[in-house]
């Protein structure tokens, strides 16, 4: 996985977590498209099919899914030093 690998973030605008992952994202120049599932319900049922989870954030790095701000897989799935 590289920067340019599609990255989508499943948010809320009132998650803390959600705010430092898209932080932590824009800090290491990744690219990503940013998705409210507050607003979006059918991405919301996407977010839940695909994790199994209903909490944010969830990220899609390629085919990877990351339940939550770990940094570390994180930055492994993006080749991060």
């Amino acid at each position: 996985m590289n920067k340019t690998s599609k990255v989508v973030v499943y948010s809320t605008p009132t998650c803390p977590y959600c705010h430092a992952v898209k932080d932590f994202l824009k800090a290491n120049n990744v690219k990503f498209n940013d998705i409210d599932v507050s607003k979006n319900p059918k991405a919301a049922e996407e977010m839940i099919e695909s994790s199994g989870q209903m909490s944010v954030p969830v990220l899609k790095i390629g085919g990877q899914i990351i339940v939550g701000f770990d940094k570390e897989k994180i930055k492994k799935a993006l080749n991060l030093k």
